[in-house]
């Protein structure tokens, strides 16, 4: 009797040991993954440099301009690209505004005299299609992000003009690998604050503690991840990136494809 009474009792100590362990593993596991999408999942910045030169193409056959002038040109949208400040009580879409830049660069470089009316629309036109024919997703990152669905929940979260990043997030055919997106554009505050990571927490079902932040940028992904408590940051270090002082992910890697390494560390 004492020694079936001691055999149940070592039985429940270990079934005790064993509903702790699970426990603790369920807690300290990664339950969803949240990503960026340009330079992350996407090659963005190489797609606008073709889409640059296919302007520039452009505007040496129509004003017939020297090298020089051509990069002018493009150097000073890139500009007004990076600074433009969306109005929406203007009337303006943000196609209407990246007209304007480009037909402020022309003038601004080569004069009005030798612009005709409809040349900023087209170099809109052809910068804006040749770059989105370039934002697909490779079939190396579709595979990972295929298999990293079947263990965790996956999160878009991209910053950005609502509707420039849907038309990216549309024709890279990304939506359908992701249990949710979210639009930085479309919220009343983007990365890195803080308020739009909790709702992707909502969104996900999970807890700050539960979730990996991937991305390229230091002051947006990173920073936001970091502000927001997540378990982990993963920083995906292009080849121009510079390190910050101030900003410090857990995890560096220069390519998407190396993130399974870093999973397998944290769980």
């Amino acid at each position: 009797m004492h020694l079936l009474t001691g055999l149940c009792f070592r039985v429940r100590i270990e079934e005790q040991r064993g509903r702790r362990a699970f426990c603790k593993m369920e807690n300290n596991g990664i339950k969803a993954i949240i990503f960026d999408l340009d330079n992350t999942l996407i090659d963005t910045s190489n797609a606008g440099v073709v889409a640059l030169q296919k302007v520039g193409e452009l505007l040496k056959s129509t004003l017939n301009l020297n090298d020089g002038a051509v990069e002018t040109i493009c150097d000073t949208f890139k500009q007004k690209l990076y600074t433009e400040v969306l109005d929406s009580a203007a009337g303006k879409s943000i196609d209407d505004i990246r007209t304007v830049h480009w037909e402020e660069a022309i003038r601004e470089t080569a004069g009005a005299q030798q612009m005709s009316e409809s040349l900023g629309s087209d170099c809109y036109k052809l910068w804006k299609s040749s770059r989105l024919q370039l934002l697909t997703m490779s079939l190396e990152v579709q595979a990972l992000l295929r298999d990293l669905r079947t263990k965790y929940r996956l999160l878009l979260l991209t910053n950005g003009e609502a509707q420039t990043q849907r038309e990216k997030v549309e024709v890279s055919s990304c939506e359908e690998f992701f249990d949710a997106v979210v639009v930085g554009g479309e919220q009343e505050e983007q990365k890195p604050s803080i308020s739009i990571f909790r709702l992707c927490f909502e969104m996900l079902g999970v807890q700050a503690r539960d979730c990996v932040m991937v991305g390229d940028s230091l002051d947006t992904d990173i920073e936001g991840g970091l502000k927001a408590a997540v378990r982990a940051t993963v920083w995906i270090k292009t080849t121009w990136a510079t390190e910050s002082d101030s900003i410090k992910p857990h995890y560096t890697i220069s390519d998407v494809l190396e993130l399974p390494r870093v999973l397998a560390e944290l769980n």
